[in-house]
């Protein structure tokens, strides 16, 4: 090392990450501090400030102390900075190179790494030579110890091994080898029943203002509560939406353990990127169930329905909020208060007639009681259809569904050849284009311009195709989906007024006809989970036509 300059003011940078703690002692934080200070000691150094960066990569460079480090350094208030050896300051050859080669000389810093006899008060020295290539060598290393990690994440996912560093909500780290998760039962109790207030009809707000109003602490809270240290995170324990739409959507509480979710875009960017559902490392049965997987998917078919919902000023959400739709422009029906008069009911009115008049769309107007009363009755006549005779009423459940899937299947394929005739016709245009570019009658800059648009046609017809094929696939499910469909009419059977649960459960729309004139009936289509195969069109399932 070179001895022609002595130190001055001097900042000890130290950074230690996790896999360097697996290297025993001799990387540690205080075995850099010792060693640093006792040079500084001997060359005649004044130690100014020491900078550590505790559990940070080398090939991140937005490490808090190296910010700091390079702020000090361009205030002026060191001279020196002395590291233990260059991969201390970092992995990335590109961005050590600069900070040594261009920004600490612009601030007249001179930069030392002991153990690689880097000094660049001496540029001529052999340790400056050879400082490229070990700075080559030190990201190689970070390079190969991350395939190393990657590889050993990937065998424990194969083994079901538990890698995320957090459990969800309701769970918590198990002691055997593969770190199961194990119900917490104070916390999956809550769970439940957010499951339950869910297929209540209760909207993600009342879930969570009801648990907030009880004083039942967020997920955040109740770890910090049980760790017993303080969150870093201001945190005051009410629940938001977005915490309750979390759980409903976490597959975690059937059993499911599911990893690999997200991933970095290199060991050198630390940007995380979502990983397609079809990468995902997913083991069933993998620790005990919260929820029964009937209960998550009646949950996830609700969330997957048109409704979402609005709450009255009461806090209420009524019946059909959400289901019923204008039959002529395709627009919601809005709820509208008849207000606290007496005997003035309240309104469903269409959403384009409230905003922009009836040069556009008409009212629509029914009031609550009274589609509330036409949904129930029809209800209860499939109902004692099936209490009178089962096997009828699933015959003729099957008998229309099938007949209205026979059209839509007729429909799918016929579109599936269409789709098919022209993936076929766009390989042979890019053929052709190619071929015409090679005869040069085709200029490049038109090649790439037809090339990009039949490609992106040709994605899009992909796309498309696999929605029809999955559709296609589905039709072999109708025998089991009719038998849900008169499971869940059972469950009504002693109910005396519409609830939220109960459409949600059997309904997926309700088209609402104008008022007509003279004796003509006013049509509405109700649309039932499961057995009507409702299309963008409103055909309907039960036509109920009233005066």
């Amino acid at each position: 090392m070179s001895k022609q300059k002595q130190l001055n003011r001097t900042a000890l940078y130290m950074r230690l990450s996790r896999d360097d703690e697996k290297a025993g002692e001799s990387m540690s934080i205080e075995n850099q501090r010792i060693m640093l200070k006792k040079y500084a000691e001997e060359n005649g150094g004044t130690v100014v400030d020491e900078y550590i960066d505790d559990g940070w990569s080398g090939t991140d460079f937005e490490r808090p102390a190296v910010k700091r480090l390079l702020d000090d350094a361009k205030e002026g208030k060191i001279d020196t900075i002395v590291v233990k050896d260059l991969s201390r300051f970092g992995r990335n050859y590109i961005q050590v190179g600069q900070y040594i080669d261009y920004i600490f000389p612009a601030y007249g810093i001179r930069f030392i790494a002991l153990s690689d006899n880097v000094d660049t008060a001496d540029r001529t020295s052999a340790g400056m030579d050879m400082m490229p290539i070990m700075n080559v060598f030190n990201e190689w290393h970070a390079a190969n110890t991350s395939k190393k990690i990657r590889a050993v994440l990937e065998a424990n996912w194969k083994q079901g091994k538990y890698t995320n560093w957090a459990y969800p909500y309701g769970y918590k780290a198990g002691t055997d080898e593969k770190r199961t998760a194990v119900i917490d039962e104070e916390a999956a109790a809550i769970v439940r029943r957010i499951y339950d207030m869910r297929l209540a009809g209760s909207s993600y707000r009342a879930i969570a203002r009801a648990l907030t109003d009880e004083g039942i602490p967020n997920p955040t809270a109740y770890y910090t509560r049980l760790d017993g240290r303080k969150s870093v995170r201001r945190n005051l324990g009410y629940w938001t939406t977005r915490t309750v739409s979390e759980i409903l959507s976490n597959p975690t509480y059937t059993g499911r353990m599911t990893q690999h979710l997200t991933t970095r875009f290199s060991y050198k960017n630390h940007k995380v990127l979502h990983v397609p559902e079809s990468e995902h490392v997913v083991k069933e049965n993998a620790h005990a169930a919260i929820v029964d997987r009937a209960t998550w998917e009646k949950v996830q078919a609700m969330r997957a329905s048109v409704s979402r919902g609005r709450a009255d000023k009461e806090n209420r959400v009524h019946p059909l909020s959400g289901l019923l739709f204008c039959a002529d422009c395709g627009c919601k029906l809005k709820f509208k208060s008849g207000g606290q008069r007496r005997g003035v009911c309240n309104y469903y009115l269409c959403r384009r007639y409230i905003d922009v008049g009836k040069k556009y769309c008409t009212s629509h107007a029914i009031s609550d009681r009274q589609i509330e009363g036409i949904v129930l009755s029809d209800i209860r006549a499939m109902l004692g259809e099936v209490e009178t005779d089962e096997a009828t009423a699933k015959e003729r459940f099957l008998r229309e569904r099938a007949m209205r899937g026979e059209r839509n299947r007729l429909s799918d394929e016929k579109a599936l050849r269409s789709l098919q005739d022209r993936l076929a016709e766009l390989d042979q245009l890019i053929q052709s284009a190619f071929e015409e570019k090679v005869l040069g009658a085709l200029p490049e800059n038109v090649l790439r311009s037809l090339c990009e648009k039949y490609q992106a046609e040709k994605e899009a017809a992909e796309r498309k195709i696999a929605e029809i094929e999955a559709r296609l696939a589905e039709a072999d499910s109708i025998d089991a989906e009719v038998e849900e469909y008169i499971a869940r009419l059972k469950r009504y059977a002693r109910c005396e007024e519409l609830t939220r649960e109960m459409c949600l459960q059997l309904i997926e729309f309700i088209t609402v006809g104008e008022k007509t004139e003279g004796d003509k009936p006013r049509e509405i289509h109700i649309y039932y989970k499961f057995i009507s195969n409702a299309s963008a069109d409103f055909c309907g399932q039960t036509n109920k036509q009233i005066p």
